[in-house]
């Protein structure tokens, strides 16, 4: 195991620092001007300890938060917002839980990683790899991880381990609460026959925040801030929170301030809708079929899920405050992916959209960032790697797929030319600040290309128009090179009979093998349509 490595920095490092945080900002672009109190971050502090990580990663989370311009109730996460950076176009590498997961904890690629459902172990095609919160561990630090940070199928998942990475902690926690029981008969299900993990299924629990999973983490998360906080060993404590994935349970009082009726839905026309290919689809029929009050509902509960995890965080991040470790403790907020709430008519994520891909976040580092600054730049997720081991004065990983992200902490506006690659089955996107471009299947089933700066819901596709071919060949050149899978064509999902075709599992072989435990996509529930006679 490598030695805890020197708690004081050099004084050419420090010198070197100092003179990177006395550089001018270059200014921001028009329309996105970062706060004047963003342009002079002050001087880093001599330290006497190496920084220590709190990292908060939410399941499911879009960035439809109050801080990103949402009609959610998030004032926690605001808050924190206000105290650091907020990345404005942030983007996972794969709109999946294990795929994104794997892909920023590993810092690679998931190309690199090979892992592509919710089932393959990374260290198989990586069984060397050394983890995000693994590299800190073998450099000195104490790692904890409370609830959901590597996979782990929801809700079939909550209170075990899942399929996690041992050799990433020194200490885990499991917490179980009482929405991991709503199973049983309590949830309101929109779309019955779909697996609970999937299925559009919430419930407005009388239950008390205490009470539920996500109460149990801050709460496991508090105890372990207190356990660590007054040691000189330097801490990295993972704290993942389960909502708002599906089932969306939340206690009622969350549901309150969204009455059903005011839910604003995807602003979609049969005409829209008609013009989406089958191969950008995940699932099939358009919206599952659901009526419009269905579909408020669910945005209901996604916004209610929404405002009970921030309330969480909020208990995490005053007790870091009270313990006087936010001084030296750097706070990463983020998602493993984006959500789509019926854009496209499309629910939820595994999807080239940009509202599954795009994630929320927010960085505070003390002595390097500034308050309220915003970031215009492009990012990806599997750029937090290299950024979090910087800012700790650790070696560079030598294995990291991603680019650190202190430059843009110390200058949220400065110059990056560096475009953000996802991924899923069959497809591949590269977005800049102003373009999306995605082929499937390098181009053979089609090719999409679309303006967000005319049109930011990815309506007109414009990657036929001879008009912007110097575009189309541009940001082709982007694109990782290498074989493509076959696209995976979408579910199938029968609202009449409440059933579902084509699920992973649902057609086994009679004495076929079960499915290894954990993981997956978590929850019963799943009914398969049973094959007509013709």
């Amino acid at each position: 195991m490598t030695s805890i490595r020197p708690y004081l920095r050099s004084a050419t490092v420090a010198a070197g620092l100092a003179l990177a945080l006395a550089a001018p900002l270059t200014p921001a672009l028009a329309g996105e001007a970062v706060p004047p109190s963003s342009a002079h971050p002050a001087p880093e502090p001599q330290q006497q300890r190496p920084r220590n990580v709190l990292l908060i990663i939410a399941d499911d989370l879009a960035p439809r938060l109050g801080t990103y311009g949402a009609p959610v109730r998030t004032p926690n996460i605001d808050a924190f917002a206000r105290s650091g950076v907020q990345f404005q176009r942030a983007y996972t590498q794969f709109p999946w839980c294990g795929p994104s997961r794997a892909s920023f904890l590993t810092g690679t690629r998931p190309d690199t990683t090979r892992v592509m459902d919710l089932n393959t172990p990374f260290r198989r095609a990586l069984p060397d790899i050394r983890t995000l919160p693994e590299y800190f561990r073998t450099n000195g630090y104490f790692t904890g991880r409370i609830g959901k940070i590597f996979h782990q199928g929801v809700p079939n998942d909550i209170g075990t381990g899942g399929p996690d990475d041992p050799p990433s902690w020194t200490t885990v926690v499991n917490p179980r609460g009482r929405d991991r029981d709503a199973e049983d008969g309590k949830l309101k299900n929109n779309t019955p026959g779909i697996p609970y993990g999937s299925a559009m299924a919430w419930l407005d629990d009388d239950g008390a925040d205490a009470e539920q999973t996500d109460g149990k983490v801050a709460s496991a998360a508090i105890d372990m801030l207190r356990a660590n906080a007054g040691k000189d060993r330097p801490f990295f404590i993972a704290v993942g929170f389960y909502r708002p994935h599906v089932p969306l349970v939340a206690p009622k009082k969350y549901f309150a301030p969204y009455p059903v009726g005011k839910m604003k839905i995807a602003a979609e026309t049969p005409a829209s809708l008609a013009a989406v290919p089958d191969y950008t689809k995940a699932w099939k029929p358009d919206n599952f079929g659901m009526s419009a009050r269905q579909q408020q509902e669910i945005v209901r509960a996604y916004s209610a899920s929404t405002s009970f995890m921030d309330a969480q965080v909020g208990r995490v991040l005053a007790e870091l405050k009270r313990l006087g470790r936010d001084k030296d403790t750097v706070v990463v907020f983020t998602s493993d992916h984006g959500y789509l709430l019926g854009e496209h008519g499309q629910w939820m994520k595994n999807i080239l959209w940009d509202e599954a891909d795009r994630v929320p976040l927010i960085i505070r580092a003390p002595g390097v960032t500034a308050a309220n600054a915003r970031s215009p730049r492009t990012v990806e997720m599997l750029d937090l790697y290299p950024t979090l081991t910087e800012l700790a004065g650790l070696p560079h990983y030598q294995r990291n797929e991603g680019r650190s992200l202190v430059p843009l902490l110390r200058q949220p506006a400065a110059k990056w030319d560096h475009a953000a690659l996802t991924q899923i089955r069959g497809g591949r996107s590269v977005r800049t600040e102003r373009w999306r471009y995605t082929e499937w299947e390098e181009g053979r089933l089609g090719a999409e290309l679309y303006d967000h700066d005319a049109d930011p819901k990815e309506h007109s596709n414009l990657a036929a128009d001879p008009r912007y071919a110097s575009v189309v060949a541009e940001l082709k050149a982007k694109l990782p090179k290498g074989p493509v899978e076959r696209r995976t064509p979408p579910l199938n999902y029968d609202p009449v009979h409440a059933c579902l075709a084509g699920f992973p599992g649902a057609a086994r072989p009679a004495g076929g093998a079960a499915p290894a435990a954990g993981g997956g996509e978590g929850g019963g529930g799943l009914k398969a349509c049973e094959r007509l006679d013709p």
